[in-house]
């Protein structure tokens, strides 16, 4: 009847961190495509390095932004600042879209 909760959770939070990020780059007038260029990173990799851990994206996006990794990803960084390792799998798994985000909530309200 309910929804898991405990999945909803970590998806908003992976959705919560990532918006964070987003935010970050669109105060600092930066772009993921600048970010590849001006560090040498494969075309996509900024992109990519949002939704599943790559450590070369997220030093260059926290280079840019002139903090630490371990600041902006809470998930896979452990508090001290030393990466998780392994990642846990979900960090490799991207998070919901809009569409499957929007099916899911259809489909809970209509079992209620």
């Amino acid at each position: 009847m309910h929804r898991a909760r405990i999945a909803d959770k970590a998806a908003k939070l992976r959705l919560d961190e990532i918006n964070r990020i987003k935010a970050r780059l669109n105060v600092a007038g930066l772009t993921l495509l600048a970010i590849d260029r001006e560090y040498g990173l494969p075309r996509g990799t900024a992109g990519n390095t949002l939704q599943q851990a790559n450590l070369a994206g997220e030093r260059a996006i926290a280079a840019a932004l002139k903090t630490r990794p371990h600041l902006l990803w809470r998930s896979r960084y452990h508090p001290d600042g030393q990466r998780r390792a392994p990642q846990p799998p979900e960090n490799y798994q991207r998070p919901p879209n809009m569409e499957k985000r929007r099916l899911e909530s259809s489909g809970t309200r209509e079992a209620a």
